[in-house]
């Protein structure tokens, strides 16, 4: 039997550089998070994914590395690391890390060797051009930064490709070297202990453009060699995809033993046209359309990360639906196609919105995964630039810098959220706390729910008819359990009959508030919701 430990799991992810300081030099260390590490494990979190901690310049919150094998010196040290590893477990939890091998940084000393000398033995560590390509304006990654993806190093006498920034190279993986060494990274962190990786833009990772290569494999079977490594190492160990992809192409990347997981951005983005247009239809298309996942495989289910949040998938009518919801100004959105804001200013503060928005995450099939700050409702800050909007300082408290840290202001590594209904004298962790009824201990009690009914991560799921369009209901099944959740999408209270004719005589049981309903005696079961309103049954 497999350990498929990742099916129950309830994930939180951070930065370490953002979550508390403990030396007073304005940014988050590995310190800092160890001594905030039974706040995560008390809300219920039983993994935690660190985005990228490695040595790099910070051109691109250090997705531009320059050394796989060491921690960024402001963050501590490799002991300071394996001693956070030791701690999380101890608390039972696990940790995932960002495996960032699409690019490097420009500054790593691989493409400095590369673009110095054509004889280095990393210049096919890269991939080049003599000439700059036809299409080199084409398949830009960020709209209106980024106007190409061939950029001509003078030193090197070529050009480059960068599917991201230009100070971000892509490596070539057709180099069967790049492949051994993207093994020897996954294997070093193994060593020191992590569970896992999410794989950073993973379609440009596997990606053969600007490659002349003669008999290349399939590039797909590069994701199965990573698997197969991965469980040599360690058996129980994860691959987590970020592959924003069309559903077609989503089924490759987990058949045949290749990935376990991968985020489910095509649920992500109908949900919030859903929310936008107060409609369950569109969260329905987007439960059925993604490809079925293998029996050991799932998908990571989410709000929104530390990105921007992305409606590529949208058609361009459904987008700007979801525009005047939640990001009416241009400043609010992104790239043409995404929205920089967290999700409580998108949701107004509506504290009844955002718990029904949290609980049907949670009821969803597939993995959770919130993003820290989240669990209390944090804002944003829409004057820094671009993604580093929702990249601000976790609020701890109403003490000075949100008790983030005790440095001067100005030495901050982002500045914390001060102004506003969502600034940290009124939104923090301390004050939550101690109110009965905040967001971060009704987060708490429903993941401890999520956690005891194995429905949510294991079942089947099924729709329930509902009969109001606001209202979405389904149904997860799992051995011999079965819940009902119903959400209303809706600002109005409403008066729903689920269809549940099958289960008549059998009684129905809120595992929020422990009540039971009298026994199902109709086809459909009548039951009211308020504005925003919700359910989670067990069928008892």
């Amino acid at each position: 039997m497999r350990d498929l430990w990742y099916k129950d799991a309830v994930i939180y992810c951070l930065d370490v550089d953002r979550f508390q300081d403990f030396n007073g030099d304005g940014i988050g260390d590995f310190h800092g998070l160890k001594d905030r590490l039974t706040y995560i494990s008390g809300l219920g979190f039983t993994c935690v994914w660190l985005l990228p901690f490695y040595p790099s310049p910070n051109r691109d919150n250090g997705y531009d590395v320059t050394d796989y094998y060491s921690v960024h010196p402001q963050l501590g040290t490799l002991g300071d690391f394996v001693e956070f590893i030791n701690l999380a477990r101890e608390r039972g939890l696990r940790v995932i890390v960002d495996l960032v091998v699409n690019h490097t940084s420009r500054d790593h000393p691989w493409f400095q060797s590369a673009r110095s000398d054509p004889g280095s033995p990393f210049r096919d560590f890269y991939v080049w051009s003599k000439t700059k390509p036809e299409d080199a304006h084409e398949g830009v990654i960020f709209p209106g930064v980024q106007d190409t993806i061939w950029t001509y190093d003078r030193k090197a006498g070529e050009y480059y490709l960068h599917r991201f920034y230009p100070h971000q190279p892509d490596l070539n993986v057709a180099n069967p070297k790049v492949r051994e060494e993207i093994e020897r990274i996954m294997g070093f962190w193994l060593a020191l202990g992590v569970s896992g990786f999410r794989v950073d833009a993973a379609p440009f990772v596997i990606e053969l453009k600007g490659v002349e290569a003669e008999n290349v494999r399939d590039p797909l079977e590069f994701l199965a060699d990573f698997r197969a490594f991965l469980q040599w190492r360690r058996g129980d160990a994860i691959l987590l995809a970020e592959a924003n992809l069309p559903p077609a192409e989503m089924a490759d990347y987990f058949a045949a033993d290749k990935l376990q997981m991968g985020f489910n951005f095509i649920l992500n983005q109908h949900l919030f046209l859903a929310f936008a247009r107060q409609e369950a239809a569109p969260l329905i298309e987007g439960l059925l359309t993604p490809p079925p996942m293998p029996e050991t495989s799932q998908w990571a289910t989410f709000l929104r990360n530390h990105d921007e949040l992305d409606l590529g998938r949208l058609s361009e009518s459904q987008r700007q639906d979801a525009f005047a919801a939640f990001a009416p100004e241009p400043r609010m959105q992104l790239y043409g196609r995404g929205i920089r804001r967290r999700l409580a200013p998108m949701l107004d503060g509506n504290q009844r919105r955002l718990r029904m928005a949290y609980a049907l995450m949670l009821s969803l099939p597939g993995t959770p995964v919130i993003n820290y700050g989240e669990e209390i409702g944090m804002g944003d800050d829409l004057s820094l630039k671009e993604r580093d909007a929702v990249r601000t300082p976790m609020q701890w408290s109403a003490d000075d810098n949100a008790g983030f840290s005790t440095a001067r202001p100005r030495h901050l590594i982002s500045p914390v959220v001060s102004r506003g209904d969502f600034g940290y004298r009124d939104v923090n962790v301390s004050a939550q706390r101690k109110e009965p009824n905040s967001l971060l201990n009704w987060m708490e009690r429903a993941i401890r729910v999520r956690k005891e009914n194995r429905e949510f991560g294991w079942g089947k799921v099924d729709i329930v008819e509902t009969g109001d369009p606001a209202v979405f209901g389904h149904c997860l099944r799992y051995q011999d359990g079965t819940i009902i959740a119903v959400h209303n999408l809706a600002d109005r209270a409403v008066r729903v009959k689920l269809d549940v004719s099958e289960y008549q005589g059998r009684r129905l049981v809120d595992l929020i508030d422990h009540s039971e309903r009298e026994p199902v005696r109709e086809q459909r079961h009548e039951i009211e919701l308020d504005a925003y309103g919700f359910h989670w049954f067990r069928v008892s």
